[in-house]
């Protein structure tokens, strides 16, 4: 663990991180509203539904739906920046997923009801292909799912939501950090056709690296005077 901190320090180079609680930099938009099951037959509008998000850390835009919206309605779209996540799931540790809105469109662009939009404020400097990889981590995982309440199905509570504590280390940071896993994404892909004992060791590498880069927690423990970091 003392390397994983290495890691960072070094990365940094004794540049500050902040820490800020969603609540202090971000706003909270719900999905659509007064949705029936004729809306979504020949819309003429597009939305990102559940499984985008779920399933994509980033939005993908070539897996949009239909929904009929009209041009008085008072419906959110999601811009450039965003990061939705899913409402509710089964299980609490499904609840919460998260997906980056990383693409720019003019294009009016709604989301499904079953989730809801995170927007930073815009003196909030966080790179939305960042954020695509920092929502997704171990560490932030833990804290949504903690948010995330119920019996046969768990609903995420905004209000202990917006509680959550992110770090934001310098943009130089965060373009070396989308640097490395992007390449390491994209080395990932590129194996799916080779061995599945390579595919799976790249996989490892991958989650490997995400944690170490992203695992601001142990140098705020440090800064604090909380000594060693915590093994598991």
């Amino acid at each position: 663990m003392k390397n994983n901190r290495t890691f960072l320090e070094k990365l940094l180079d004794g540049a500050e991180v902040e820490w800020k609680t969603l609540d202090e930099i971000s706003s909270i938009y719900g999905g659509l509203t007064g949705k029936g099951k004729a809306d979504f037959e020949n819309g003429n509008a597009l939305y990102v539904p559940y499984k985008n998000i779920f399933n994509n850390i980033e939005v993908d835009f070539n897996n949009l739906e239909a929904v009929n919206v009209s041009d008085d309605e008072r419906q959110y779209t999601i811009k450039y920046g965003d990061v939705l996540f899913t409402g509710s799931s089964e299980t609490a540790e499904e609840a919460g997923m998260s997906s980056a809105v990383t693409t720019k469109t003019e294009q009016k662009i709604y989301l499904n009801s079953f989730s809801f939009g995170l927007r930073f404020n815009d003196d909030v400097e966080l790179l939305p292909e960042f954020s695509k990889f920092l929502f997704r981590t171990l560490s932030i995982r833990k804290k949504i799912v903690k948010s995330a309440s119920g019996v046969t199905r768990f609903n995420i509570s905004k209000a202990r939501f917006k509680k959550i504590k992110i770090p934001i280390p310098p943009l130089s940071v965060q373009t070396e950090i989308v640097k490395i896993l992007d390449a390491l994404t994209a080395l990932t892909s590129e194996l799916t056709s080779e061995l599945t004992s390579e595919l799976i060791l790249r996989r490892k590498q991958y989650e490997y690296y995400r944690e170490k880069l992203l695992s601001f927690d142990s140098l705020e423990r440090l800064n604090e005077g909380g000594g060693e970091e915590e093994t598991y």
